[in-house]
């Protein structure tokens, strides 16, 4: 039975929060009228990095068996996919862009707001409402004979980030700590949102997605460090489509199903405050604040400040490679912890890996799309140099709380000196500090080497800074195809 009563408190007798009929009315509700003018800003950011890191993601080695899977399935000619103007059916279209912008752990990161909750480990909130908008304006253009305009894509991705982020912040942090990976679980809300938003569906119906959704929302961290992870965020993507589309079928699911005794929030944190955001959908919309980190580096955002401090010390005391002899990274248990391995082998290894991305720093000045290959990672000089890396537990950085990702980088040189550098607190990418709008178009170059011209490049840039202005959203699929 449906609760009328939203704002009535979770309790241990199984009390309705009214969580998913907040989210379901933001996310039916919203028009793009109501979105404030920073938050536009904003999107046309996320958006650009959300194409970006899709695009340099589209041709790595895990998408070749994705794309052997889903083209071995066949199916209606719907939507197109980051890379390519072939058609597939949406959800598996979805699936395939989804897990590209995952693909290299490049996508932008959500901050975290409220006491208790680790700075930078709640999701990645781009790239599941993302995908599942541009997805789905190719579909309803193809249902409707018309084209999808910029302002319906912004008020889809919006929609869908919100609701994404504000459940993110609602659930236990216990959800990430005990092994979930919360870009795939709560991804699938942020993705059915934006889906349902795309397709105009009413609240009740949007809840229904939602419903859908809860039954489908997984991704484990075990799978870090394979391609299963940027998977998860693939199959957010795809189960985001399928549940709005299901619902707008008719297919019927709980309208409640974040709230009470057997809801996501009480399963899965276990349980949640969502007394923290119910309220406060749009207001502010977290993309402001507390904000959104785009990242300068393709690994997780709490091993950026540790990377840019060994890349500021190398630079300032004009060390080359061959002067390093060890070097040694103090941390918390926030920033150590989630990095798994000593020594990487792989390319994704080498995403939880402080030693290879310490010494991609150390070895090219910088970590970016040609240093995150297997090649790369497994040559000989990077075997080396990440023998010589190390990390240690700091009790008294441990002390000063998770509320900023903090580090220090300890380095002795082959001639004796012992050089100290602290991480930036407001280190490159977050919202205290973040890339300018010529990095991000850097960016978004070094991901479009070897797969796109200079015309098209341009041609991205000039559409997806107006992107409100575009008659046709799907002219993306057309820049962004670098193959058949």
């Amino acid at each position: 039975m449906n609760s009328n009563d939203d704002k009535q408190s979770e309790d241990p007798r199984g009390h309705l929060t009214g969580l998913t009929d907040a989210a379901a009315q933001f996310a039916a509700g919203l028009r793009f009228e109501d979105i404030p003018q920073d938050v536009l800003t904003l999107a046309r950011r996320c958006m650009l990095d959300g194409l970006a890191v899709a695009l340099a993601g589209s041709e790595q080695p895990g998408m070749a068996p994705l794309g052997s899977y889903i083209e071995s399935l066949g199916g209606a000619a719907q939507a197109r996919r980051v890379g390519t103007t072939r058609r597939l059916p949406a959800h598996l279209s979805a699936l395939w862009t989804g897990t590209a912008g995952h693909a290299m752990d490049w996508d932008d990161t959500q901050l975290a707001e409220g006491p208790g909750r680790p700075y930078g480990l709640l999701m990645h909130p781009t790239m599941p409402p993302l995908t599942a908008a541009l997805t789905l304006s190719d579909l309803v253009a193809q249902e409707t004979g018309a084209p999808v305009d910029g302002r319906r894509f912004l008020t889809a991705f919006c929609a869908g980030f919100e609701v994404g982020c504000k459940i993110a912040e609602a659930i236990n942090p216990d959800h990430y700590m005990r092994g979930f990976h919360t870009s795939g679980t709560i991804g699938h809300f942020a993705a059915a949102a934006a889906a349902a938003s795309m397709l105009r569906l009413d609240r009740p119906t949007t809840a229904r997605a939602l419903g859908l959704a809860a039954s489908m929302a997984s991704g484990v961290r075990a799978n870090f460090g394979s391609m299963g992870k940027p998977f998860h965020v693939g199959r957010a993507s795809e189960n985001g489509i399928t549940a709005a589309l299901l619902a707008r079928e008719g297919f019927s699911a709980n309208e409640e199903a974040l709230d009470g005794r057997w809801g996501y929030l009480a399963i899965a944190g276990p349980g949640g405050e969502p007394e923290l955001v119910r309220e406060r959908f749009g207001a502010p919309h977290t993309m402001v604040s507390p904000g959104v980190s785009i990242k300068p580096y393709p690994s997780g955002v709490l091993t950026h400040p540790s990377m840019d401090a060994m890349l500021f010390l190398m630079r300032d005391e004009g060390l080359s490679p061959d002067d390093i002899e060890r070097v040694t990274l103090f941390a918390g248990s926030n920033v150590l912890g989630p990095i798994r391995f000593r020594i990487a082998k792989t390319e994704l290894e080498g995403k939880f890996s402080f030693a290879f991305l310490l010494s991609a720093i150390i070895l090219a000045g910088r970590a970016g799309k040609a240093e995150f290959t297997d090649e790369f990672v497994s040559s000989p000089a990077c075997q080396a140099m990440q023998a010589r890396i190390e990390t240690q537990f700091d009790q008294a950085i441990e002390d000063m709380g998770w509320d900023r990702i903090r580090s220090r980088i300890e380095v002795t040189t082959k001639d004796g000196r012992r050089l100290e550098r602290w991480a930036d607190e407001n280190y490159r990418g977050s919202p205290h500090n973040p890339l300018s709008d010529a990095e991000l178009e850097q960016k978004f170059r070094d991901c479009a080497v070897g797969l796109l011209d200079e015309s098209s490049i341009s041609a991205v840039f000039e559409t997806i800074w107006s992107i409100e202005n575009a008659p046709d959203v799907g002219r993306v699929f057309e820049l962004l195809a670098w193959k058949d």
